[in-house]
């Protein structure tokens, strides 16, 4: 057996390469059943990020459905979601480029569904109304230049794309139509500024009348403090929906006698609604409801009686489990683990036997190669305690001086509403496989423990997420896991915030990377896209009556103090967090004097999509480490240009 050859962490050579990861990975979800055949939607960096989706029949077939250049992706509220449907065969999705609505059959060309409007009418969550022959769905409106687009519901005949109705108008956002087994009523969501969905939602239930508009509609549960998640109608006509009132997003159903919980757990049945067609459960039969929940971040399969409301778990090897859907034999959804890549699963609800349909990665690696995270709980502000996965160093083909502790990358999740996971990322492999110990922080406000510790953000963004991540680093140095004269911090988007302030705010991290993350918070609140224009009232106050707030807690005020490089990372087709906010910052740190680091890419947006800027970007942003943290790498990799280094 071979011995392990002795080098400094960070040095270390790995077979998880960067071209390897983009090469062999795909992204995969939305996952749509059709009667015995499966359909999801890969996302795939080698074809510029193309969204296609993909069938699986029931002989075990699997093909292509969207022909090249069509990508079914919406960009409704920007982030999307719900792009496509399925019924009988039949598709209907949304395309990129132009934003219309196409109805594709077997291999015959799409054809559109929808008028060309130049990319101002946008169209999600699409539901098929069989008995009258048209789709009802969520559209966004942009073509009033200057003003807020207009979200609405509308009705869309399938032989005649001029004849589109609003049917439900009024409400800043809307949400998750939803039509009876029968045909005869409508169920929907609505929520209006500043609410975010997580916040507060209202759900909705109207009959269709003749004409195929709504009756007078009546507003079954939610408010402003309140969310609601979910809706979906059982064969009976009861509609089950996910609701946050007691703390925990669980299951509740409707019906002509009242509302009635489901399964009271400390368990989270629900998740922050950033895009369309987001799932958790399905309902099987009359009897069954078939359900993804978390617990502490790890996430499992039950199965409820919808008789008796008995639960029971579902083993699986599973982590993470979403996109659910279910019909009366079977449940497929994505799963992943700490050592599994996620896939599109399928289980046999009778005998419970789980079989892979489609894999993220092709890629076969070694195990001795691979870090197992560990969940830890550590102190943070105030006496509370917050999450994350802690990742060691690991690869079996090195170990580093004794004496020597590894760096640390901290990362700091976007959203901020939302969660990290424990499963299997090859991303961070890449890191840990290379000689970095990495911790993953769900800090407070991420989701998953409950409504009490998503709303620890309340007013209080840039302080507590920014606390979390520096305690989550001084706790696992302290522990003498980590060296603390090398503490990185990193992060996207909302993360990228995290990060920016971290290292303006506080003094333990010695360098971070920031993909197109915010540095001016008052930019952010008065140029970004609806659905998040108003998201900043509730973590960190209203503007501009509290200018005083957002000038306090932005990066860009206080360049000052920041003691420490940075690289940044942005899209420059980014709507979401506009260039400008990365640009004033690394204009300010070369002003400085500090070693910066800025790599922009011009055809992307809010998160990068393509193969060749997803490989750059984990190379370049070890190179930077290497550079400031003074190692040697194991591989040749593009210097990135430091400027005052």
């Amino acid at each position: 057996m071979t011995q392990p050859q002795l080098a400094p962490y960070g040095s270390w050579n790995s077979p998880i390469a960067a071209e390897l990861i983009v090469a062999g990975t795909i992204g995969l979800g939305s996952i749509t059943l059709d009667d015995t055949d499966t359909y999801w939607i890969e996302a795939r960096p080698m074809e510029a990020g193309r969204n296609v989706i993909v069938r699986r029949q029931a002989n075990g077939a699997i093909a292509d459905i969207t022909p090249s250049p069509f990508n079914v992706r919406t960009r409704v509220h920007e982030y999307g979601g719900g792009a496509y449907t399925v019924k009988d065969g039949i598709i209907y999705f949304a395309n990129y480029q132009d934003q219309r609505l196409y109805q594709q059959t077997g291999d015959a060309e799409p054809q559109p569904i929808t008028p060309e409007s130049g990319g101002t009418l946008r169209y999600a969550d699409l539901v098929i109304d069989s008995q009258r022959q048209r789709l009802i769905c969520v559209r966004e409106d942009h073509s009033d230049e200057g003003k807020e687009p207009i979200n609405t519901l509308v009705s869309i005949p399938l032989n005649n794309r001029n004849d589109i109705q609003i049917i439900a108008t009024g409400n800043d956002f809307y949400a998750s139509p939803r039509l009876s087994p029968d045909g005869s009523q409508l169920a929907w969501l609505t929520w209006n500024h500043p609410n975010m969905p997580w916040d507060g939602t209202q759900l909705w239930v109207a009959s269709i009348q003749g004409n195929g508009l709504l009756g007078e509609a009546q507003c079954i549960a939610g408010g402003v403090d309140e969310s609601i998640f979910k809706p979906e109608w059982s064969p009976d006509g009861t509609l089950y929906f996910v609701w946050d009132r007691t703390g925990w997003w669980n299951l509740y159903r409707w019906n002509q006698q009242g509302i009635e919980p489901l399964c009271e757990m400390e368990a989270e049945f629900g998740l922050p609604q950033w895009v369309f067609g987001m799932s958790t459960y399905g309902i099987s039969s009359r009897d069954r409801l078939i359900c993804a929940y978390t617990v502490q971040g790890r996430w499992r399969l039950g199965n409820i009686n919808l008789q008796t409301k008995q639960f029971n778990p579902i083993e699986t090897p599973y982590t993470s489990i979403s996109s659910v859907q279910v019909t009366e034999n079977r449940v497929v959804f994505i799963g992943g683990s700490a050592t599994e890549p996620t896939a599109v699963v399928q289980m046999n609800l009778a005998s419970q036997q789980i079989e892979v349909l489609r894999e993220s990665t092709t890629l076969d690696i070694d195990k001795g190669y691979l870090s197992i995270p560990e969940a830890i709980a550590f102190p943070t502000e105030n006496g509370q305690t917050a999450y994350g996965f802690f990742y060691p160093p690991q690869n079996k083909d090195y170990q580093a001086p004794e004496t020597e502790k590894p760096p640390l990358i901290v990362k700091s999740h976007g959203g901020p509403t939302a969660s990290t996971s424990s499963t299997f990322n090859l991303k961070i492999q890449y890191w840990t496989s290379r000689g970095f110990a990495f911790l993953d922080v769900n800090y407070g406000g991420s989701t998953g423990y409950g409504r009490d510790y998503r709303q620890r953000l309340q007013n209080q963004w840039g302080i507590v997420d920014v606390d979390d991540c520096a305690n989550g680093a001084k706790y696992l140095a302290e522990q003498g896991f980590v060296d603390g004269e090398r503490l990185a911090i990193a992060g996207g988007s909302a993360g990228g915030y995290t990060t920016l302030a971290a290292l303006t705010f506080r003094d333990i991290f010695k360098a971070g990377a920031s993909y197109y993350g915010v540095s001016d918070l008052e930019t952010l609140a008065t140029d970004t896209h609806k659905f998040e224009s108003r998201y900043l009232d509730g973590l960190i106050g209203p503007y501009p009556e509290r200018q005083d707030l957002y000038k306090a807690r932005s990066p860009i005020h206080f360049t000052n103090q920041l003691s420490c490089p940075v690289i940044f990372f942005q899209g420059l087709e980014d709507k979401v967090v506009p260039p400008n906010q990365a640009e004033t910052m690394v204009k300010a740190l070369k002003a400085k004097g500090l070693p910066v680091a800025y790599i922009t890419y011009p055809e992307e947006q809010h998160g990068f999509r393509r193969a060749e800027n997803i490989k750059r970007t984990l190379e370049a942003e070890l190179y930077f480490y290497s550079r400031i943290f003074g190692f040697e790498l194991a591989e040749p990799i593009e210097p990135v240009a430091i400027e005052n280094f």
